[in-house]
């Protein structure tokens, strides 16, 4: 909003200072104060709140050390991430651009399916929370919306440039702006997949859209799954979500410069650079929230946050064409998913064999495994934040690395 305000007030008035909100950076530092301070003002006043309607965690006793003493600690903190990441968002990104309304959208859909989960176990007292299967549904929704979206939009385009027959600066860029299933693949040179190559020549190419839907489905599905899952321990899912957010702001930033991206041989996307404003409320947002979900927890992000998080994270991989890279800068959700997965299917598997059920780790998910092995909860969200930001650089050093 704050945007379009000040373009008019630089194109009709010629206000001092007014041509500053033309810029990314600029903005982008503006979205961050601004959800820090969000948080900051309104962070205590959800916490009392949430505190006086006695919206507490209800802990089950599963044997782990310090466990029981956050029984009671209010819950549906996620609030707090979703004011503090839409306000600014609104305020400085500009709402015309279809990414932006993309993670916007994304950002209340999945709020929604994460609230009215914590709702069901907090108000119907019942310890499940909104059906699998509901759940899986909204996901879907929210895939079919993305890839629809992104597949059809005809402002959802990439940049391909001719070979310059010179290497003078002076002669001006050839390039055509297309429609196209490309997506980025890390480590090797050739860096190119499309996903029209999946129908393997059985199916002709107007079918791909339904490829591209199916991978969207799956993406946001997993990606959200895992933030959830990951929201176990204080401030493990806030703070990776920040190291993966900045990561995601540098690689919009980089995707959505013309000359940046071509200096990295790496994919333009024309406008993408709008979503850097959107990261930076994200990890403003995470930050702030961190504040209060740090160890010992003052609140907790119950599905309202976590599964936005995860949702929001896998539409933004998405929409820079980045998706691929998932594996490597969302390793802590990925270990989170598998070891749940692992655990469930190795017992399911040994019970039908053995008559007994038999587990891989101590406890699943992974955090609760180190649990069980004495660690403090403190020391294992610390040391898998150092293992997010090394996925992280790695992630990024993939740019030249090929």
């Amino acid at each position: 909003m704050l945007y379009y305000l000040f373009q008019f007030l630089d194109e009709q008035y010629n206000f001092p200072g007014a041509g500053v909100f033309q810029y990314i950076s600029f903005r982008a530092l503006g979205a961050v104060i601004t959800s820090l301070l969000v948080a900051a003002i309104f962070g205590r006043r959800i916490i009392d709140k949430l505190r006086n309607l006695q919206i507490g965690e209800s802990i089950r006793d599963l044997g782990l050390e310090g466990q029981m003493q956050k029984r009671g600690t209010p819950t549906m903190g996620g609030f707090i991430i979703l004011a503090s990441l839409l306000i600014p968002a609104l305020l400085f990104a500009k709402l015309s651009n279809v990414y932006v309304i993309l993670a916007i959208v994304s950002t209340i859909w999945t709020g929604l399916i994460g609230f009215l989960d914590d709702y069901i176990k907090v108000f119907k007292k019942n310890k499940e929370g909104l059906q699998g299967k509901f759940k899986v549904v909204g996901q879907v929704g929210l895939g079919l919306i993305v890839g629809l979206t992104l597949y059809f939009n005809e402002s959802v385009k990439i940049r391909k440039y001719a070979p310059r027959m010179f290497s003078t600066s002076t002669v001006p860029d050839v390039y055509q702006d297309i429609k196209s299933t490309l997506t980025t693949v890390p480590f090797i040179k050739n860096n190119e997949f499309d996903y029209s190559s999946l129908l393997f020549g059985f199916l002709p190419d107007n079918y791909t859209w339904v490829v591209y839907v199916a991978v969207c489905i799956f993406i946001i599905t997993a990606v959200s799954n895992g933030a959830n899952i990951t929201d176990g321990i204080d401030g493990l899912a806030a703070g990776t979500s920040v190291i993966i957010g900045l990561t995601i702001g540098v690689l919009a930033y980089l995707s959505g410069n013309k000359v940046f991206s071509q200096y990295l041989n790496i994919m333009y996307i024309p406008n993408a650079g709008e979503l850097v404003i959107f990261c930076a409320a994200f990890v403003g947002a995470c930050v702030g929230f961190l504040w209060y979900n740090s160890y010992p927890a003052q609140v907790f992000m119950g599905d309202t946050g976590s599964l936005m998080l995860g949702g929001v994270i896998a539409v933004l991989f998405l929409a820079i064409r980045k998706e691929l890279m998932i594996p490597v800068i969302c390793g802590i959700f990925l270990a989170e998913l598998v070891s749940v997965i692992t655990q469930v299917s190795y017992f399911k598997y040994t019970k039908r064999k053995y008559g007994e059920g038999r587990r891989i780790f101590l406890m699943s998910p992974l955090h609760h495994h180190f649990q069980k092995l004495g660690y403090h909860e403190a020391k294992i969200v610390t040391r898998l934040w150092i293992v997010g930001i090394i996925l992280a650089v790695l992630a990024l050093a993939t740019l030249k690395l090929r």
